[in-house]
């Protein structure tokens, strides 16, 4: 039941939907899912507030009790003494160094693959994809000791390499998530395409490219955020402090500093950081890539 009171309609208690005016129409179930959002926003963003609060409390405050959000006065020693007592900036360098070719070589070599199974027809094609898909359910426990002794051969145990190589030869979710994409586009425009005299290679480039840029800022921010928080590749293949990434100079300072809690957040607010700032700035095409992924099998 709607009351018209004055131009401006209101509901009675049990309707689902209340008119003020002309325009504006309120839901309740749309204020109690943005109220269900909000909550779990906050669930979630907890953790990395009181990260940072932590970061910038004095050390008497770090275990008081009660325990408090907002600290007395703002500590900043925390991170001038943790960069002077850590070599961040050499971690950083490495993780940036590691990151940036494990997502330019998934990129290229994903897509590429991808491309081939999505658009190219040749024998056993969709056998050779299942099983692609398959590696997918191979738990990294059993294939570490094996690609550790083909590691071990080629001599790059303790450098970069184990970190990166493997994301040049093409990643299965990523090259699952780019097929899907790929598969979603119109056979038209590859046809057109080959009628003005345009190959695979030019298709490619000038056609797929272009309209899977969602999908390709997609495999880019997981691929990102998995080298970024990586802890046990450079565990098993890094043994010189040079060649450390940050996740693993965090944990060869907390066993070196001990109890020294307030630097050790500061450390993991400056770790943490970039990977946020990256997903704010790439959430747009992250969750446009996943929604359009799943259209078309």
């Amino acid at each position: 039941m709607i009351l018209n009171l004055g131009g401006c309609a209101m509901a009675s208690p049990g309707a689902k939907v209340w008119r003020l005016g002309d325009r504006i129409q309120i839901r309740p179930g749309l204020i109690l899912a943005h109220l269900v959002l909000l909550a779990g926003g906050v669930v979630f963003i907890f953790p990395f507030v009181w990260l940072v609060s932590t970061s910038v409390k004095p050390d008497v405050e770090l275990f008081g009790f009660p325990p408090s959000l907002i600290p007395t006065y703002f500590n900043w020693r925390n991170y001038t003494r943790m960069l002077d007592y850590l070599p961040f900036g050499l971690f950083l360098k490495n993780t940036l160094y590691v990151t940036v070719l494990n997502v330019v070589g998934t990129l290229i070599s994903s897509s590429m693959v991808a491309y081939g199974f999505a658009r190219l027809r040749f024998p056993g094609r969709d056998w050779l994809f299942a099983v692609v898909l398959a590696t997918m359910m191979l738990p990294s426990q059993v294939t570490m000791i094996p690609v550790y002794l083909i590691f071990r051969n080629l001599q790059w145990i303790d450098t970069l390499k184990p970190l990166y190589v493997r994301s040049w030869f093409g990643i299965p979710f990523q090259i699952f998530l780019l097929r899907q994409f790929m598969m979603t586009i119109p056979h038209e425009l590859e046809d057109a395409a080959k009628l003005d005299g345009c190959g695979y290679a030019g298709i490619f480039l000038r056609i797929m490219v272009p309209l899977i840029k969602p999908a390709l800022a997609t495999c880019a921010v997981m691929r990102a955020m998995n080298s970024w928080n990586d802890f046990v590749d450079p565990l098993i293949y890094i043994n010189s402090v040079e060649k450390m990434t940050l996740s693993l100079g965090l944990k060869l300072f907390q066993s070196v500093s001990g109890t020294e809690w307030g630097m050790m957040m500061a450390a993991s607010t400056l770790m943490v950081l970039p990977i946020i700032v990256l997903f704010f700035f790439c959430q747009q095409f992250f969750i446009q890539g996943i929604t359009v992924t799943g259209m078309k099998g």
